[in-house]
């Protein structure tokens, strides 16, 4: 370990550090970056049940998320191969075009299936955000400042989740919903210059020809297609109404994807080894369980039970608030306490919310009952969700954080294109039943979300506690 190593270790990791001026442009630039992912996030689920009303189709609800999670997995897998390769800012610049291209067809589709394809385009540009960040922090920022900014881009979803939800509310109920997307692009443009200059200052990976465990760009590519086909035919499949085809098309989305699986995340992923593989594979099951539940509360409030847009606004802030502030309560204690606890502990508060949340569906139980309930999984999220990322960036080598960390996204975006796939499935086949129908899908739902959320939290001891000061990763380069 570095003598600057060590002396980064001891100092305490103060927020205000990350304004210093060798750090503020790039502090500032993702920062706003994330703000503006959130902005996008929040607003089309406050909508969303809106615009299945005006351009029908209630049945591919469900596949409005998932094109675009299914994107940023494609996206995520050629950035993170990029990024060990090629100056930062290039991926970075490609994706905000993507990002915009998406945005822009979105806001003028005259059909669901329209706007499910720009959403995929959305999803493709979205891609490079979150790796371009953790690579960017993981490479620029000492290990003490490292929590504190993961704390920080948390903190970037408060502004838009106390306003964002009620903003979209008000706008889809006026002038329309689609200027929740066209009204983005001014702000994706002012955005994305920031951050694209901050990035200049981060250094590029140092690769040598001792580093041949890396998967080249071009080698990566068709596994990324084949758990793109993969994930996206199991999704169709289980949303078909035959079971034959629900079962069959299933079987095959399954043997694409877990071999594609094996190539594309660390040794070790799938059976949880200890380290990192149990830290992407446990990434893949929060966003799984909590999204396969968040991404239907729109559709459950406004849909089933009758109630306006500013009630699911209410439920997203809350639920918002509750994540960025048990991040900063993380970001305080995880070198103490460990990743282990605090993502037991997350695990655990997203089951318990899901199953209190289920009386919700009831008709005679009032809805606003989500604005509590509701809040625990965010808190659970927020304890655990950077936490694995500790693992991941301390326990990787500098030239392979980039690879590491589009593994961690991988999982990360696919459990929440399979989590909200699978929900969708679930409200598809409600909606199709009539009657009552729904509602007793989406009380499925919860119960899914419980049941993934308690296996996670068994499987948490898997991860061992990831070196408070970066020192692990400092000694596989020494």
């Amino acid at each position: 370990m570095s003598r600057a190593q060590t002396v980064d270790a001891r100092v305490p990791a103060r927020t205000g550090d990350l304004l210093a001026p060798e750090y503020r442009g790039l502090t500032l630039g993702l920062v706003t970056t994330i703000t503006l992912i959130a902005v996008e996030s929040l607003a089309i689920g406050t909508v969303m049940p809106i615009v299945a009303r005006e351009l029908g189709d209630q049945e591919l609800y469900g596949w409005v998320y998932a094109a675009f999670y299914l994107g940023n997995m494609l996206g995520i897998v050629l950035v993170g191969a990029a990024l060990d390769r090629v100056p930062i800012r290039r991926p970075f610049a490609i994706g905000v075009g993507l990002y915009a291209t998406g945005l822009l067809v979105a806001g003028l589709a005259p059909t669901m299936p329209v706007l499910i394809a720009a959403r995929f385009v959305q999803g493709c540009g979205g891609g490079s955000l979150s790796p371009t960040a953790y690579v960017a922090i993981g490479r620029r920022l000492p290990a003490h400042l490292q929590p504190p900014m993961f704390a920080l881009m948390s903190a970037a979803w408060v502004v838009p989740g106390l306003i964002g939800p009620s903003i979209a509310a008000f706008i889809g109920a006026t002038v329309g919903w689609r200027w929740v997307f066209l009204g983005l692009l001014p702000i994706l443009a002012v955005a994305g210059t920031v951050a694209f200059q901050a990035l200049g200052s981060v250094p590029n990976a140092k690769r040598g020809e001792e580093d041949p465990e890396h998967l080249a760009m071009a080698q990566r590519v068709p596994y990324a297609i084949l758990s793109l086909l993969g994930a996206g035919l199991i999704i169709a499949a289980l949303t078909a109404p035959e079971v034959a085809v629900m079962a069959g098309g299933a079987a095959v989305g399954l043997v694409l994807l877990f071999p594609a699986l094996r190539r594309l995340t660390p040794p070790g992923t799938l059976r949880a080894a200890e380290g990192v593989p149990a830290a992407v594979l446990l990434r893949g099951a929060m966003t799984f369980s909590f999204f396969a539940a968040d991404g239907y509360v729109a559709l459950l409030l406004q849909t089933w039970r009758g109630t306006s847009p500013v009630l699911t606004g209410v439920v997203f802030t809350v639920t918002t608030v509750a994540w960025s502030t048990a991040t900063w309560f993380q970001a305080k204690r995880i070198d103490r306490w460990g990743v282990v606890r605090f993502t037991r502990l997350g695990f655990m508060c997203v089951a318990v919310g899901a199953l209190i949340s289920i009386p919700a569906v009831m008709p005679g139980v009032p809805p606003e009952i989500l604005i509590v309930t509701w809040a625990l999984p965010g808190v659970g999220m927020g304890v655990m969700y950077s936490a694995v990322t500790l693992v991941v960036l301390r326990r990787s080598r500098p030239a392979e954080q980039g690879s590491a960390t589009a593994s961690l996204q991988l999982t990360d975006i696919l459990g929440t294109a399979l989590g909200v796939g699978v929900g969708g499935a679930i409200a598809a086949a409600g909606t199709r039943a009539g009657g009552n129908g729904l509602g007793w899908a989406l009380a499925a739902t919860f119960v899914m979300t419980s049941i993934v959320a308690a296996l996670g939290a068994l499987a948490s001891g898997r991860l061992g506690n990831a070196p408070a000061d970066g020192s692990e990763r400092a000694a596989a380069v020494d």
